[in-house]
């Protein structure tokens, strides 16, 4: 897709949640057709279970107090199998309805038995094209619940450490995951982050070099939306953090409250260069005209000396074309001769000038 078309295209809107009654399951998002398929890993400090491409009921046999479960669903198109796990886990019918809404913006619900928590998912896929994914994230005693759009996460990591028993995360409960979870999500913004940083630098560039490209314009609005889209995603998820880092409950033991407070300062050093780098691309645009100007500036000016160096000359030859029948030195044997030395001693005299004052 070019960048033009890119630039034109719009997120798709929640006309489908109109009109319907609170807690209405309706999937809202633009993949339509995506399989829901589920992953379900069962670990505790000496046990490690992976199952892939469950159904909803094969998943449920795993949920046991003395393991903790994970459990991925990739697809949401499919709201009956999304409201499934939903009735086995007593969850709310308005967090159902949140979880199949792609257009809802970061947020946490506290419950009596679990949270729920909605963040944005930002990576660069194969083609380089930035993916801005939904996910929902539901704490339980001793499972959690993470719901996606489609396969395709930031998560191997995750997967990694509790396959190869790296780290503390086997010994700790479900509350460590989730804090495991979103802070590969933040993680992922850093790299985001540095790649919005270098094409802003490349664009620099570009705006700083002889030529630069006819479809610098497009490009600077592509990067702006995209600084925008990143905005809104990572900015609310601030407020989540800050109130995970706040809530007295059961579900989140004190230790990990301590790693759910460096996930916050992250997070804020994640927001600061935002803001920096959204203020630079927003001097992209200024600096393209500031660019084109300073050339524009440059042709008016060798237009300007060269006329200036042409009026004397022109005002000579002007004179001496008038058709007079006396006028001096019309007559005299070198006058063609003189004349054209008075207009190239006035030429030299005019490119000196320019000279002297560092006009050319």
């Amino acid at each position: 897709m070019s960048k033009r078309k890119r630039y034109l295209s719009r997120r798709p809107k929640s006309t489908k949640a109109l009109n319907q009654a609170p807690g209405t399951v309706t999937y809202v998002g633009r993949k339509e057709n995506t399989e829901t398929i589920l992953e379900v890993i069962d670990y505790n400090a000496d046990s490690y279970e992976r199952h892939s491409n469950q159904t909803p009921e094969a998943a449920f046999k795993f949920e046991e107090e003395t393991k903790t479960t994970w459990i991925n669903i990739n697809g949401l198109s499919k709201t009956k199998e999304i409201e499934k796990l939903g009735k086995y886990f007593e969850l709310h019918p308005l967090i159902i309805e949140d979880i199949v809404n792609t257009n809802q913006r970061p947020k946490i619900d506290e419950y009596q038995d679990y949270f729920f928590i909605v963040a944005k998912m930002l990576y660069y896929k194969d083609d380089g094209e930035l993916e801005n994914e939904h996910i929902s994230i539901v704490l339980g005693k001793d499972y959690v619940l993470t719901f996606q759009e489609a396969g395709g996460d930031v998560f191997d990591g995750v997967r990694e450490r509790l396959s190869a028993r790296k780290g503390r995360i086997r010994s700790r409960g479900a509350d460590y995951l989730m804090y495991a979870l979103l802070d590969a999500i933040v993680d992922h913004y850093f790299v985001v982050v540095e790649e919005m940083s270098d094409k802003i630098e490349n664009m620099e560039e570009q705006l700083l070099s002889a030529q630069p490209s006819d479809e610098i314009t497009f490009e600077i609005q592509e990067l702006k939306r995209t600084m925008l889209r990143i905005r809104r995603a990572v900015f609310p998820l601030r407020e989540v953090v800050s109130r995970l880092e706040k809530v007295n409950s059961e579900l989140i033991q004190e230790q990990t409250v301590n790693y759910i407070k460096d996930l916050f300062d992250h997070i804020i050093q994640v927001s600061e260069n935002i803001d920096i780098y959204r203020e630079m691309s927003w001097g992209l645009m200024d600096m393209y005209m500031t660019t084109i100007n300073n050339k524009m500036n440059e042709v008016m000016k060798v237009l300007t000396i060269m006329a200036s160096i042409f009026i004397p000359l022109t005002f000579i030859a002007g004179i001496y074309g008038m058709n007079f029948e006396y006028m001096p030195e019309l007559q005299w044997k070198y006058s063609y001769f003189v004349l054209w030395g008075v207009m190239f001693v006035l030429f030299l005299l005019m490119i000196f000038f320019f000279k002297k004052k560092k006009w050319i």
